[in-house]
């Protein structure tokens, strides 16, 4: 027998249907009936979430693969996943949890065990990750204010496809959040994702009201969101609306999912594009996903080198709570 929870943010609709209010789908799920997301279902006029607590990614990380790059540098995180999710990416590079059933995989996992499991194995911090986890919202929301009193950081690591009602919610007890940002044009969003750019713009403007750290990433897919003026559009709606001190993420593409029938993102264009968004402002971007890729924190302050990395691991460390080692320049980020 599957086993349910109750969900939030949703409302009775006609006879027994509902309209689930939690990502800017809107679903209107007759009875017995799921969302798009495949987490959330309708059981006689009442929305469950089907995922509450079936983990079925359980990893211990460096912080930095999530990417996090100005969230606790050099220390693990506890990641976890469900399946399920709430856009249709085309090129989905974790479709096999994403794209999952989502059915319970296990006993479920409850927020009192997930935050003793971090504890047990030294992680100051949790990610929900994998898949999107705002499908699974009511449980982040029970694990993160446990996590919050037991003193340990709590991250996302999102597609932002949330609505304005149920953000500050979800987020009440979140620390930071990586959000990706698939693209700077609407239409790629429709055709590609099967959602809007309007939406994920408005989640990364209220996350910074908010005061969840934030950290974006872009996916950099080769003929599709590749130029440097989109870069450049994009570079400089982060710098005007979220702060030239957001660290940017341009990570290579590698064919996957239903888009097999593009090359893997070259060495060169991530390098063109980085400058293109540094060139409007931006004081921290880097490259991720591909071997020699820009990892390194410069301080705005004095221009020196304060954090090297080689793929996922710290090398150098010329911060002290923050600051710069060189200067006293403080850097944006959760740093203790």
């Amino acid at each position: 027998m599957e086993d349910l929870a109750p969900a939030r943010f949703w409302e009775p609709a006609d006879g027994l249907s509902v309209r689930c209010h939690l990502c800017p789908a809107r679903c209107l799920l007759p009875d017995g009936g799921a969302g798009r997301c495949g987490a959330r279902t309708n059981r006689g006029g009442v929305l469950f979430s089907r995922v509450y607590g079936h983990l079925k990614a359980v990893n211990l990380d460096p912080i930095e693969k999530k990417p996090l790059y100005h969230v606790l540098p050099d220390t693990p995180v506890l990641s976890v996943g469900t399946s399920g999710c709430n856009l249709t990416c085309a090129f989905c590079q974790n479709w096999s949890l994403s794209r999952a059933p989502s059915m319970p995989a296990q006993e479920p996992v409850s927020p009192t065990r997930l935050v003793g499991l971090a504890e047990r194995h030294r992680c100051p911090s949790i990610a929900f990750t994998y898949n999107e986890p705002t499908i699974q919202a009511e449980y982040v929301m029970d694990a993160a204010a446990l996590a919050r009193r037991q003193g340990l950081k709590v991250v996302m690591v999102t597609n932002g496809y949330i609505t304005p009602e149920a953000l500050p919610e979800v987020y009440r007890d979140v620390d930071a959040a990586n959000v990706d940002l698939k693209s700077f044009d609407d239409d790629f969003y429709r055709q590609h994702c099967g959602g809007s750019l309007p939406a994920v713009l408005k989640t990364l403007e209220a996350l910074v009201r908010q005061g969840v750290f934030l950290e974006v990433t872009t996916l950099v897919i080769p003929g599709l969101n590749d130029t440097p003026e989109e870069m450049r559009r994009e570079a400089a709606w982060i710098r005007d609306h979220l702060g030239a001190g957001t660290p940017l993420h341009l990570s290579a593409f590698h064919p996957d999912h239903r888009m097999r029938d593009r090359p893997p993102t070259p060495r060169n264009t991530l390098a063109v594009l980085r400058e293109a968004a540094r060139a409007e402002g931006l004081s921290f971007v880097y490259e991720g996903n591909i071997p020699g890729g820009y990892a390194t924190t410069v301080c705005p302050g004095c221009g020196k080198a304060v954090v090297d990395r080689t793929w996922f691991t710290v090398t150098r460390m010329d911060l002290t709570a923050g600051r710069c080692r060189h200067c006293g320049h403080r850097l944006p980020g959760i740093w203790e």
